[in-house]
């Protein structure tokens, strides 16, 4: 049987894509590969939700969300994504850090924003607005599932690009070297795994279910569907990807991370929401008397 040494290891490795993470540069202002993953994400998202309300095929009639609910909602899901997103890094990945340099937390541009922050900040931000329009929760919560995917491929595909949040070290034929690894280690892609899980096969998942299974007539069975299938295939993903080094394992275990912890319980949370969806009664065409 062969021997493999990290030398070795590093000698056979794919190199890896020399691509700047900074995609313009004028002057002072820099445009990043990340920050137009959220940017792209969150535009795609938008037009695709409009398109969603508009057509009543989806629902069984008149959609119970209009597209002006659609456009008036973007700014709170880009101050939710946002705000969640680095409060929920905070807590959950590094919560000494900032209670020793509280001022840190405004620093958004080196890096450090959570999913599963941003995913309750963006809750938080469907559920005061869909109370500010008379809108049932739900319906709002399953439309934005629907297009949620696009970021999360797009954002993961710029963590590959930034040589962050890179996988444990491997022997696969695939296995990279990171340039930011001081270990200088042939490691799994995990960047691109969650890019493929979290963003097209879900993505693709969420669509046959809005279009074909007609699924947006039941409300809450497309969040489910997300929120399960983030849960089931982040937690998938967390067996390849290096833990955050502030926490590494937790418990004393080799295996369990903080990315588990966190999406585990939404893995179950989403089975309990699909098996519990049921068809909603049909919105009534808007009359004469009730345009």
């Amino acid at each position: 049987m062969d021997v493999f040494t990290p030398a070795l290891l590093t000698q056979t490795a794919l190199a890896f894509p020399d691509i700047d993470p900074v995609l313009i540069q004028i002057g002072p202002v820099a445009i990043r590969w990340y920050s137009l993953g959220y940017i792209v994400g969150i535009v795609i998202g938008w037009v695709l939700a409009r398109r969603m309300v508009h057509n009543e095929r989806l629902w069984g009639g008149p959609a119970p969300i209009q597209p002006v609910d659609i456009d008036d909602f973007l700014l709170w899901a880009t101050i939710g994504i946002i705000a969640g997103g680095r409060i929920g890094y905070v807590l959950f990945y590094d919560l000494g850090t900032f209670l020793a340099e509280p001022l840190r937390i405004f620093t958004v541009w080196q890096g450090g924003m959570s999913f599963h922050g941003g995913l309750i900040g963006t809750t938080l931000a469907m559920l005061f607005f869909a109370r500010s329009r008379g809108i049932d929760p739900w319906r709002l919560f399953d439309v934005i599932a629907a297009v949620a995917p696009i970021g999360i491929g797009l954002v993961r595909i710029a963590n590959f690009i930034n040589a962050e949040l890179y996988g444990r070290p491997s022997d696969v034929g695939w296995a990279m070297v990171f340039p930011t690894d001081p270990e200088r280690l042939p490691r799994h892609p995990s960047q691109l795994y969650e890019a493929f899980l979290e963003g097209l096969v879900l993505f693709i998942l969420l669509w046959v279910a809005v279009h074909i299974w007609l699924k947006l007539r039941n409300p809450r069975f497309v969040t489910g569907l997300f929120v399960g299938g983030y849960g089931a295939a982040r937690t998938f993903v967390e067996f390849f990807r290096e833990p955050d080094p502030q926490l590494g394992f937790l418990l004393g275990t080799q295996w369990l991370t903080m990315g588990m912890v966190l999406s585990i319980p939404m893995a179950l949370l989403g089975l309990a929401l699909v098996l519990s969806a049921r068809p909603a009664k049909p919105v009534p065409a808007a009359t004469d008397e009730t345009k």
